[in-house]
């Protein structure tokens, strides 16, 4: 059986693995997941990370160890941004906090299958078309304009097509029942807003990929790197929610860095075929812009503080 063929069907099966324990094991009955879980899950998911890492520099060498590691980085840096829209989401249909981690595990798989889907797509098209790559990097440098002047805006699931679609052929409830996504009354299937949760959850996922799958083709090409940079950053998302969302909002400067990030990554990708900017190089960018971002929030978040104090 090829190489290849066998690393796919490894990491498949660890995803696997992880995703039965999470549900089937730690998380088998609904709760609120404290912080101090939070962070433990949160240290579990970046610690697999970094030992993958150190598997594919000890087998592949040090370029595709330092393209997954930038690829995460990248990839862990805007789903930071994702976590702040999930929040907004949640706080919208006040969804009971015992039930947002089903919510998030349903999420995450579907992410996962939504993302592997984009990549083949994106692989396929610029092994084809090899010109595509400037209109991936053109796009990048778009959004990371856009994503600095635009403002963020509420959520409104009317204006979701996805669910727009959904509630004309299926019926929503007003109230949720536990943690059901679907219940039955008097022989007639209902959808319950927890699953309209869901689809809003699914369809954000959905348009933050369109931005983060060409940023990580800016990296690398590897479609198994892409990938696994991906799933590692997803698999920590929810972990990552709940260590968050209560101070989230206190970045100040994270869409900033996040806007950098995606105009440099858009960049690279541009000039591939005048001068490859070197892995090492695009790591120390993305990790300076990060650390440069979060150090700016939080002075910020001590001058607010000192002024609110002294009034």
């Amino acid at each position: 059986m090829p190489t290849d063929l066998l690393l796919w069907i490894g990491f498949s099966v660890f995803l696997i693995i992880m995703l039965a324990l999470d549900l089937g094991v730690f998380h088998k009955e609904s709760h609120v997941v404290e912080f101090k879980e939070a962070m433990i899950w949160s240290g579990i998911w970046v610690g697999l990370a970094v030992l993958f890492n150190i598997g594919v520099f000890y087998y592949f060498g040090e370029v595709k160890g330092l393209e997954f590691m930038t690829g995460y980085l990248v990839e862990k840096s805007l789903s930071v941004d994702n976590v702040f829209v999930i929040a907004l989401i949640f706080t919208y249909f006040s969804v009971p906090r015992q039930y947002q981690h089903r919510v998030l595990f349903w999420g995450v798989i579907g992410a996962l299958v939504m993302r592997a889907i984009l990549i083949a797509v994106g692989a396929t098209l610029i092994r084809e078309f090899a010109w595509i790559i400037y209109i991936f990097g053109a796009f990048l440098v778009f959004t990371g304009f856009k994503m600095y002047f635009q403002k963020n805006e509420g959520i409104d699931p009317d204006k979701n097509p996805v669910v727009r679609f959904f509630k004309k052929f299926i019926p929503v409830t007003d109230e949720y029942n536990k943690e059901k996504f679907f219940l039955i009354k008097n022989g007639k299937r209902f959808a319950t807003p927890l699953f309209i949760v869901l689809l809003m959850v699914e369809t954000t996922d959905l348009i933050f990929a369109v931005d983060s799958i060409p940023a990580i083709f800016a990296i690398t090409q590897d479609p198994f790197i892409v990938f696994t940079s991906n799933a590692f950053a997803i698999l920590g998302l929810r972990s990552l929610y709940f260590a968050l969302a209560g101070v989230i909002y206190k970045f100040y400067y994270l869409k900033a860095g996040l806007s950098v990030i995606l105009v440099f990554v858009g960049i690279k990708m541009m000039l591939i075929d005048i001068y490859k900017i070197p892995i090492g190089i695009s790591l120390g960018f993305v990790s300076l812009v990060i650390l440069i971002s979060v150090i700016a929030s939080v002075i910020k978040n001590r001058k607010l503080s000192e002024s609110t104090d002294a009034a």
